[in-house]
């Protein structure tokens, strides 16, 4: 390998504090006062939340979608024609609409027994039919995820050539079906949130496992009413993201809204059953693609149509039917 120029070796900075025990992660920083956050998740893909029943023991120490009432959902923009907008409420009213989805916050001093209390939950949940292929949700008898929206379409898009005179010359054409799987991102450090309200400078601080802190401090600022102004998002060392932390999550909102009303830090860690069956996912498509051909096998057009899964709820802000 040459020594300098192109192809010289060039040593790594960032390893010296890792190896010697210097990071630090979201789950590293600790605050005087710190409580922690365990939430209750729906175990249905899609269903009416006909009711939750909490121990009267431990109702101060649980909230539900009721009491974030003043919150706003996440919503995702777009200005494309006919994009279709999907309300995320940061926990769960009325209906789920994936396994994972949040449906009850609940605090206490150690995680360990802000877990006893989502298990001491009862949540009664009439399961409707659900959706696992996306090309069975484009049919017209298809459950609605969206009953507003009469359909499951987030958006059509089209790229429109007169392709027939390029037909009718060409001397063969290939049609193929791909079908690409979706993706689950399992970095070694999951998703982290810790939030505070600094009352001195009346300022809402939020340290986050995140690779878009900016996108996070507007998210906060859209949901909380809160100007950009008073929000200090905070991305300390992150260990992996891989995508699934470049998005608005509802439990950095959650944390937000608890450290504010609550008037203490609290902390939430993603363990890797959370990772797993609850966090964002990708990259599921379907392709029909037609390829013509001349008689020395030159390409002479391409008639593609794409499918893409973007989800239960388009991912804030760029939408998940646009970034896949």
């Amino acid at each position: 390998m040459s020594t300098h120029g192109v192809g010289a070796s060039v040593l790594r900075k960032e390893d010296d504090r890792y190896l010697r025990g210097r990071g630090e992660f979201v789950g590293d920083i600790q605050l005087a006062g710190t409580r922690h956050v365990a939430f209750l998740r729906s175990p249905v893909a899609h269903g009416y939340l006909r009711n939750a029943s909490i121990p009267n023991e431990c109702r101060q120490q649980v909230f539900v979608a009721d009491d974030l009432a003043a919150v706003a959902p996440i919503r995702a923009h777009s200005t494309l024609p006919g994009f279709k907008s999907s309300d995320q409420p940061v926990l769960a009213s009325g209906k789920v609409r994936h396994v994972g989805e949040l449906i009850a916050m609940c605090v206490a001093d150690t995680r360990a027994e802000a877990e006893d209390i989502v298990d001491a939950i009862g949540v009664e949940i009439e399961e409707l039919p659900v959706l696992s292929d996306m090309l069975a949700a484009r049919e017209a008898d298809a459950p609605l995820v969206h009953e507003e929206w009469g359909d499951n379409v987030f958006l059509t898009t089209d790229f429109e050539q007169d392709l027939d005179p390029i037909i009718a010359r060409a001397a063969a054409s290939v049609t193929r079906t791909i079908r690409t799987a979706r993706q689950s991102m399992s970095p070694l450090e999951g998703r982290g949130v810790l939030a505070r309200w600094d009352s001195r400078l009346e300022q809402l601080v939020v340290y986050t496992s995140t690779q878009q802190p900016h996108i996070v401090r507007t998210g906060l600022s859209e949901c909380l009413g809160i100007e950009h102004a008073r929000i200090r998002v905070v991305a300390p060392d992150v260990g992996g993201g891989f995508g699934y932390k470049g998005i608005l999550l509802p439990e950095e909102i959650c944390l937000a809204w608890a450290a504010i009303k609550l008037g203490h830090p609290l902390k939430w860690l993603e363990d890797r059953r959370e990772n797993l069956i609850a966090s964002s996912n990708c990259r599921e498509h379907h392709y029909t693609i037609t390829v013509y051909g001349d008689a020395n096998g030159r390409l002479l057009a391409i008639d593609a149509e794409a499918t893409v899964d973007a989800g239960a709820y388009s991912s804030y802000p760029f939408s998940a039917c646009l970034e896949a």
